[in-house]
């Protein structure tokens, strides 16, 4: 240890300085510890990094959203609806297209590149110091909810798809827990085994309240006898579609009409009334009933002040997020990007596209397909595409899926093996492309400029390839 020569005391030794990552740096980061599925190692680094953050996952009320389709819509619409109540809502989307920002929102707002760096390096630099070997899953749940957190969010909204189901019971509690719809990817019934439906209900704890916007008499059943016996309280599931303008009530009005049971469980039951700011203006608390006739001035206030209704509110938020049914209609010819990849997720898919046509006449029709995910059952899906093709005129033309995610473990289709089923077993025209470059320069050519459409499908990353096509690096 050196003296200082000056006054004999003992020099101080330079302090530590924590590392700082670009932007670019940390992302690197995220993408190789990138894995589809958490294992207990991850998990429990995961407990130890909530931990360093002073038990982040327990600090702010959570929502959390899961099931196989709708999600996202769901997410957005519950945050729209608390948004409209006077609330902040901090928001975590799955999966992103193009940037990891698109998964963190704040109050309607996409966290920036210079708050995304600090959080990465505020986390980066704990999981170093604690040497944790943790998976990008977790870290991305952590660096949400302490991105909502110092940003005084007053409830977290979370989308939970199936890799993050273990992540999301293992580290949280949420008071709400909503699904829309569960379904299978290995045949076209409606009925779907238990085996597959308990995972999500691992997210339901004690006194949580539960709700469903699945149709399924037998899933709602066996979702209401599993929360019980968590002692969760289910609500009845969701049987109406919310008001959207066409052709969104049948796409998307059901998990419309789901984010609206949401949040009306949220402020009426949960929320403490005298924490809650609740106007005359206010689409969801319950309001207290006058007795006897409105006063000559509460009448006047009426009508200077009309109360906006939801019928008003969902014909103003019925735009899409990106990816979700995203029509491009500036485009020549005009794009649909979606990024359905499951059967499910694929019938409401062209159903959206039938509804279009029954609108405006296509004069031209193609859809580019490329899917990484593993579990889908291919000869599934092109019998929902010959259905499809015996109605409506078009061509599809099958391409490989390049995840952006270099760990990822779902691997891209190949596109001459479908091409062989096809020949088997439908007839619809079909062709094989090597690359999403030569589908779309295809898809193009062979589509009315003014009156048709190409619709890129089956993945985030077909759709990621897309806008990096375009020269569009961020959304």
């Amino acid at each position: 240890m050196t003296l200082s020569k000056q006054s004999g005391s003992v020099a101080k030794l330079p302090i530590p300085v924590e590392k700082q990552r670009s932007y670019s740096e940390i992302v690197e980061w995220l993408d190789k510890n990138w894995t589809a599925v958490s294992d207990a190692l991850s998990l429990q680094a995961a407990k130890k990094l909530d931990k360093a953050l002073g038990s982040i996952t327990t600090k702010l009320p959570l929502i959390s959203v899961t099931g196989t389709n709708g999600k996202s819509l769901t997410v957005h619409f519950v945050s729209q609806l608390l948004k409209s109540e006077n609330i902040t809502v901090g928001t975590l989307y799955s999966p992103h297209i193009l940037t990891y920002n698109e998964r963190f929102n704040y109050d309607g707002e996409t966290i920036s590149n210079k708050k995304f760096t600090d959080l990465g390096n505020e986390l980066l630099n704990l999981i170093e110091a604690e040497g944790l070997s943790i998976n990008t899953q977790e870290v991305l749940l952590l660096m949400g909810l302490q991105f909502f957190y110092k940003n005084n969010a007053q409830v977290a909204v979370l989308e939970v798809d199936q890799n993050a189901l273990a992540t999301v019971s293992t580290l949280c509690s949420s008071l709400i827990i909503a699904i829309t719809r569960i379904t299978s990817d290995q045949d076209s019934s409606d009925a779907t085994p238990i085996a597959h439906i308990r995972p999500f209900l691992e997210l339901v704890k004690l006194h949580a309240h539960v709700v469903s916007a699945d149709q399924s008499k037998a899933n709602l059943q066996a979702m209401a006898d599993i929360v019980q016996q968590k002692g969760g309280t289910w609500d009845m599931p969701i049987r109406k579609l919310a008001p959207l303008e066409y052709p969104f009530e049948q796409l998307h009005g059901r998990c419309a009409a789901l984010a609206e049971r949401i949040a009306r469980i949220y402020i009426n039951r949960i929320t403490n009334e005298k924490e809650l700011i609740v106007t005359n203006n206010s689409l969801l608390s319950k309001q207290k009933g006058r007795r006897g006739r409105p006063t000559l001035e509460a009448k006047r206030q009426s009508e200077l002040n009309p109360k906006k209704t939801l019928d008003q509110f969902w014909r103003d938020n019925t735009t899409t997020l990106a990816g979700r049914f995203q029509i491009l209609d500036k485009e020549k010819p005009s794009i649909l990007l979606d990024t359905a990849n499951n059967l499910d997720a694929f019938k409401n898919l062209l159903l959206g596209i039938r509804l279009l046509h029954y609108q405006r006449p296509l004069k031209g029709l193609t859809l580019i397909i490329g899917c990484d995910n593993p579990q889908l059952n291919v000869d599934e899906l092109l019998k929902l595409l010959r259905y499809f093709f015996k109605k409506t005129s078009g061509s599809v033309i099958f391409c490989p899926a390049t995840s952006s995610l270099k760990d990822k473990a779902s691997k891209s289709w190949d596109p001459e093996e479908i091409m062989e089923s096809t020949k088997m077993m439908v007839k619809f025209k079909a062709k094989a492309s090597k690359s999403f470059k030569e589908a779309f320069r295809m898809a193009c050519k062979t589509t009315d400029e003014r009156n048709g459409l190409v619709v890129i499908t089956g993945s985030s990353a077909i759709i990621s390839e897309y806008w990096l096509a375009k020269g569009v690096k961020k959304l």
